[in-house]
This record gives structure tokens, sequence and C-alpha cells, in this order.
């Protein structure tokens, strides 16, 4: 742990207590960003940057307010101090904005998250250039003669956090990161240029593809979007791909949250308990996963963190309720926002999934979209790839799928074995039946 964080938290509390504040809660923050880029064989982009800053939450005379400085000397953050807390009872009442309860600060696991990576210290300039190179490299062998442009870009960092409450809560946290990938455009019929992409992110270098296959998997999913035309309108099977399949989530994950239901923008409001999904869809939200991104032992307001089963073979078990929303909805707080989101995975792999579906298509990307929280109503674009007999036959771009959430989910009919790992969201392909795929 930095105890220079630490103590100047503690400093901290202590000042703005001294200049009148009831209760504040203080976070400090650190963080290294490294970025690399190249296009056309040469760097198009070098980018090195340290940051440090002061977050401080003020609680006075029933109002409440967050201001932020990126000057930490004591002297003008005394000024800073005192002014926050001025401003603050300037302010209208909000008699819901207080610090958590302590009660739900107790019970924090003690254990390592594996979020720190031991050998990102010795990364050097030389290895990041190395890793982009290498991907902008294979990508461009791939892409052959189709190829108009590509960028490759490797972007890491080190961060550090303490936080600490004028009501007891201390939580320090510490996380390393890396980003690798690659952009392309390609050249097809007439004025047509598709682009793709590749990205993965880990808090492990080790856990990190190849940069060669990264570059690869950037052409072929760009060269895959050649040819892509609309087809009529038809009802299908779909599979959304393990990658892409966090998007279409997130209008049904959007309703879960206090704050939507509090302001009437859920249509999940009076659903907990009941069947919104088939019982192909469970939903795990598990903080405690080794050197996952969403890992954490506590969350935004200091709770500690706790695995819970959002979704149980389609049945709503529980919301994203903070303190304040709280509150509001006079409610037990569980947790503010999700940590690592698992839909547990099948036994059947895509391809063995396409030979039984017969006629589908494949989703392997959206485009534009909106989503309703409050009806649940929701529309995307769609790219990928109609398949049959198990086998792609046309790549399709230009289509749209628009149904209701409530509707939509129960529709699934299986997941694959395919847990995409390089994200929060560890989702396998979903497979859809009956799905209106509007085209011609």
């Amino acid at each position: 742990m930095n105890k220079e964080l630490k103590d100047l938290a503690g400093w901290t509390v202590k000042a703005a207590k001294s200049a009148g504040a009831d209760d504040c809660k203080v976070g400090i923050s650190g963080q290294r960003l490294v970025e690399v880029s190249y296009r056309d064989r040469k760097p198009e982009n070098i980018k090195e940057a340290t940051t440090k800053s002061l977050n401080i939450q003020i609680y006075v005379n029933g109002r409440y307010s967050g201001q932020s400085t990126s000057d930490l000397r004591k002297d003008a953050l005394k000024d800073f101090i005192s002014n926050a807390v001025a401003t603050t009872k300037l302010l209208a009442e909000d008699p819901y904005r207080t610090l958590p309860d302590p009660k739900y600060y107790e019970g924090r696991k003690d254990m390592d998250l594996g979020l720190v990576d031991p050998a990102y210290a010795k990364l050097t300039a030389d290895d990041r250039h190395a890793i982009v190179m290498a991907i902008e490299a294979a990508a461009l062998e791939k892409g052959g003669d189709k190829v108009i442009s590509v960028t490759a870009q490797e972007r890491d960092g080190h961060a550090e956090s303490f936080t600490m409450t004028s009501n007891g809560f201390e939580g320090h946290q510490e996380v390393t990161y890396y980003v690798a990938g690659a952009e392309m455009t390609v050249q097809d019929e007439g004025d047509r240029r598709p682009a793709g992409y590749e990205f993965v992110v880990t808090v492990n270098k080790a856990k990190m593809p190849s940069p060669e296959k990264i570059g690869a998997g950037c052409a072929k999913r760009t060269l895959d979007l050649l040819g892509a035309k609309k087809i009529k309108t038809e009802t299908l099977p779909i599979i959304i791909e393990n990658r892409v399949a966090a998007r279409i989530f997130g209008g049904l994950l959007e309703a879960m949250f206090g704050r939507n239901i509090q302001q009437k923008q859920s249509f999940l409001a009076d659903k907990k308990g009941t069947k919104i999904a088939s019982e192909q869809l469970t939903l795990i939200d598990d903080p405690f996963m080794k050197g996952s991104l969403g890992s954490q032992l506590y969350d935004g307001d200091g709770f500690a963190a706790k695995k819970r089963v959002m979704i149980d073979k389609g049945v709503l078990k529980d919301f994203y309720v903070d303190w304040y929303y709280s509150r509001k909805l006079e409610w037990e707080p569980t947790t503010g926002g999700p940590s690592n989101l698992i839909i547990p995975p099948g036994k059947r792999s895509v391809e063995e999934i396409m030979k039984d579906l017969g006629r589908g298509i494949f989703i392997t990307g959206f485009i534009g979209g909106n989503s309703n929280s409050t009806t649940g109503d929701a529309s995307i674009g769609i790219l990928g790839h109609l398949f049959d007999g198990g086998k792609p036959v046309q790549s399709i771009s230009e289509m749209n799928i628009s149904d209701n959430h409530l509707k939509f989910w129960q529709r699934l009919v299986e997941v694959g074995n395919d847990p995409w790992p390089y994200s929060q969201q560890h989702f396998p392909s979903l497979v859809f039946a009956d799905v209106v795929v509007a085209g011609v």
C-alpha cells in the first residue's frame, strides 16, 4: 500500500472536518498511462502520462457536493477544501445524501485478487514498439492487397487509489492493465470500405494473445465484411458472438439499476422474483475472480463486495441499488454496479450449434441502435454472416433487429461454451430462436 496516499487522505479528512464539514469521503488516485500506435509501419502516436488527483465529497447541513483537484500540495489543498465546504453550504438540501451506514463496510474479504502484474515494471519502450509492429505486420500480411489502412495500438497502465471516509472506511486498490489491438479498413466493391477491429484487454500480460494472433484476427474480422449485403426480412435463429453479446445485454442491465427504478425509467422495476427470460439465462456477479478486470473487494460506496446471482434460470433475483437510491426507494442496498458479469457457459461450440440450426445469422457486430429502459423496446443494426448447413454462405450488413427485452430474452435457447475472457463481461455466444431480422 502506498503510505503517502493513505497519509494524505487522513490529513484531508481532518482538514475537511476542521473547515466545517459534517462528514466527508476522500479518494486519492495516481495513474501511469503509456500508449503507442503505428500506421504505415511507423509510429503515429506515442504518449506517456503520469497523473494524480484528489476527489472529495462534502456533506454539510444536509447538503452535498463532490469536487476534485490535481494540485496535491497541502497549502493549496487547504484553500481547496475550505472553498469546497463553503460552496457546498450554498447548495439545496438533499436529505438522502449521507455517508453509508458503517455496517455495510463490514465483512470485506482479505484476499489477493491478482490485479497487479509483477512483470509490468519490466515492460520497456522497445517491448511496446515490438508488440505494435508485430500486430500491424500480421494484419497487413493477412489483409493482403485489400488493405487500405491499418492502425495498430498498445496501451498499458498502472493505477492505484486510496479511499477514506470520516465514518471509518478505508480502502486501497491497485491494478495493472494492457490493451492491444488494431483497426483495419479494406477495399470492397465500388466505393464500399468496410472497417473492422480486434482488441483485447487483460490485467496480466502473460494472458494476452500473441501480437501475431491479434493482428491476424483483425484482418480476418475485417475481410469477413467483404461483399456484405442485405437479405430479405426473415424470421431466423441468430447466434450473437461472445465478444459482442454484452452490447445487446446492456439494455437489460440498464433496467436493473436503482437510479432508473427510482426515476420510473425501468421496465424491470416490478419484476423481481418473476421470470424475465428463458431458463437458459443465468447471470452471476462475481467480484472475486482472480485477475479479472472487474474484480474488487469493495464497491463505490465502500460496501464489502459479495458474489450475487442476479438472474437465476430466467428469474430476476436482484437489482443494483447503491446507498443513495436505496434511501430514496426505502429499499435495502445491494451494490452500485456490476463487477465481473458471468453467463455460465454451455457445452457446445458455435460450430456444433450452427450445424443443428440449419439456416440462421451469426452476428459479429452491432451498429448504432437504441434501447428504452422505461419500456424495454430496443432496435439495433447488425453485422455478421448468414449460415446454412453449419457453414457461412454470405456476409450481411445494414440489417436490423427490433424487439422488447422481455420478449427477446425469452427466445434464448442455448449458450455456447466460449466465454469471452478479455472483458468484465464473461459472456459466451448466445443463441436465440425465431428472431425477425429486417432487411430488404
